[in-house]
């Protein structure tokens, strides 16, 4: 599964040479993210209720083209690695077909205060996501 999340580029979130900050792209990608698993019937508020949690433990991206403020950015996600313990999303931010980054977020399972197994019926959810 694919999703794909649009987000239009604000003018707080640009620097002084008017393209998006680098910084931003980390809370695009969460947007996408929680996007996604809402999506997908696993909305993020809800799997956080039951007490498990998925913190960020690595982030890459590469960036390839700017985007400035104004501009319509789409965000595509999808769940690019899946183990009992931790979980993987890739993606691609685009702009009308023209990709101004790729990359990639690693989460592991916090179930309470503690890393610990996903849970079995979240983790065959995920699965779905993962093999479609």
């Amino acid at each position: 599964m694919e999703t794909t999340t649009l987000l239009k580029v604000r003018y707080a979130e640009t620097d002084q040479m008017g393209v998006v900050h680098h910084s931003v792209y980390a809370v695009y990608l969460e947007a996408a993210r929680v996007d996604f698993l809402e999506q997908a019937g696993l909305p993020y508020h809800a799997i956080e209720a039951r007490g498990v949690y998925f913190p960020v433990v690595e982030l890459g991206l590469t960036f390839r083209a700017p985007a400035h403020f104004g501009e319509v950015v789409a965000v595509k996600t999808r769940l690019a690695g899946l183990s009992r313990r931790d979980l993987r999303f890739a993606y691609r931010v685009e702009r009308e077909g023209l990709l101004l980054a790729e990359g990639y977020t690693r989460h592991v399972c916090q179930v309470g205060e503690r890393a610990g197994r996903i849970p079995e019926d979240l983790y065959q959810a995920l699965s779905v996501l993962h093999l479609g």
